[in-house]
């Protein structure tokens, strides 16, 4: 078994960086940025609210679904082709959304993006884990982490300043001359890498793969379905008892997608439990946060997505700086405080619309939960991916993803079926109980998480790569991860 190749004389960090970062970014916002042009699109498509709710909904079911299979086919067939034919299969299914005539062609086309995603963003995150050293992994990853950040409160003011100045086909439309731009610039700048040229493991890719189709789609469908509808309660158990399937698989395999020894690794599991509960956190509030400030309080939505900037700004400032802090104090403080901070700041947010107090009230609370968010994120994915050997990255970075994914559906399910229980949409008044309470679950979602934090090891030591006589670097996944 050879070791993991890389082709081609190594290229500047800062290119790798920039590069993936584009890609990351392209992505995190198509996640959110429909979410304040569906008013347009259902006049102009004649769409039903249940088309809309599959609008949004359909990227991130092809996304996490198609996630680990994904990343273990980057590994085989190299990671920059992964990363290119991602990143043309995901301009493609964005000019068929632009294009789209009818809501089933746009669902179908959001499908695509969310597959084309699921293929570009673990090998995005391999190729930059891969070219920063181990010293620097933790401010790089700070600037990425921002950049994602950024992307995910940005995502509904770009959608919304689009739609109203534009058209929302223009949300879709500028994916096109971005990715034209990357894709020749990404052909001669990075190297290839890839991982063990081992046996596919077919069985568990198929496991893999129904098993996070069949939790997103009882997630997606909660809210209008309901939680103790038979469907949903179908799909969850199917959803179970796939992913045990796939875990037992995963313990037998000769080759595993996901070898079982990475899940006792403290600071892989750890570091995915608590991105599990932070994503869950930050989704759900800038979901709900996005419609707070325009049903109760009355701003336009424009002028609601300028006032997510206190939330947003942090993101440039702090997570740069946390990564940095973190290559000398290790992840641990960073996730636990981090989370912790996040949820204080979203306690102070709920306890405010429970008193229906303004805005202004509120601005520091977002700043304490955006300083939060901006520390963890970072922390987390070095966590992660600094815990695997280099052969097993994209592997790494495919369960991060999904595990994101997985969190974003679960925050805004659990937040909406609170919010139907404590208020609703009849009056803005409703609306802000609902608001309130949803948003103090989103807190206790973070303080959990800053406890799973806690179990990430303080300090991770780099591996140490395993050089073979002709000189590769790597070794077999036995001498990496020991016995399964």
């Amino acid at each position: 078994m050879t070791a993991p190749a890389a082709t081609g004389r190594p290229p500047a960090l800062r290119w790798v960086l920039g590069l993936t970062a584009v890609a990351g970014l392209i992505v995190a916002l198509d996640q959110l940025v429909v979410a304040t042009a569906l008013n347009t699109i259902r006049r102009d498509l004649g769409a039903s609210m249940d088309d809309l709710e599959w609008t949004v909904n359909a990227f991130g079911l092809g996304f996490a679904a198609l996630l680990i299979p994904a990343a273990e086919l980057g590994d085989r067939i190299g990671r920059k082709r992964a990363y290119l034919t991602g990143l043309v299969l995901f301009a493609v299914a964005s000019a068929a959304c632009a294009l789209a005539p009818t809501t089933g062609v746009l669902v179908t086309a959001r499908a695509v993006q969310g597959a084309a995603a699921a293929l570009l963003s673990p090998a995005a995150l391999a190729l930059l884990t891969e070219a920063t050293p181990a010293r620097q992994r933790g401010a790089v990853m700070g600037v990425y982490a921002a950049v994602m950040g950024l992307a995910v409160v940005g995502g509904p003011l770009v959608g919304g300043a689009v739609a109203q100045g534009i058209a929302w086909q223009w949300i879709f439309w500028i994916n096109v001359p971005v990715i034209a731009v990357v894709v020749p610039i990404a052909r001669s700048v990075l190297t290839e890498h890839t991982g063990r040229p081992a046996a596919p493991d077919l069985p568990g890719i198929v496991l893999a793969a129904a098993s996070m189709f069949a939790l997103v789609w009882a997630l997606v469908r909660s809210g209008s379905a309901g939680w103790g509808s038979a469907e949903v309660l179908a799909a969850l158990a199917a959803g179970a008892v796939v992913l045990a399937a796939f875990a037992v698989r995963q313990a037998r395999a000769v080759h595993p997608m996901l070898p079982t020894r990475l899940l006792r690794r403290p600071a892989f599991t750890a570091g995915n439990l608590s991105t599990l509960m932070l994503t869950a956190s930050l989704f759900g509030t800038v979901f709900f946060l996005a419609q707070y400030l325009q049903v109760a309080l009355g701003y336009s939505p424009l002028e609601a997505g300028l006032r997510f900037l206190p939330w947003t700004a942090t993101l440039f400032f702090v997570a740069p700086v946390a990564g940095r802090l973190q290559d000398r104090i290790g992840p641990r403080v960073l996730i636990s405080a981090g989370l912790l901070l996040q949820g204080v700041g979203l306690l102070w947010i709920g306890v405010n619309a429970h008193q229906h107090q303004g805005y202004t009230g509120s601005v520091a609370a977002l700043v304490l939960s955006g300083v939060g968010t901006s520390m963890a994120m970072p922390a987390q994915q070095t966590a992660v991916t600094a815990a695997v050997p280099p052969a097993m990255m994209g592997k790494a970075a495919g369960t991060f993803n999904t595990v994101r994914q997985l969190g974003g559906a679960l925050g805004i399910a659990v937040m909406a079926a609170v919010f139907g229980a404590a208020g609703g949409e009849q009056s803005p008044d409703a609306f802000a109980d609902g608001f309130s309470a949803a948003v103090i679950v989103a807190a206790a979602l973070a303080f959990t998480g800053s406890a799973c934090g806690l179990a990430v090891p303080a300090r991770h030591r780099a591996e140490t790569p395993v050089t073979s006589p002709g000189g590769a670097v790597g070794g077999s996944v036995g001498e990496e991860l020991g016995a399964r």
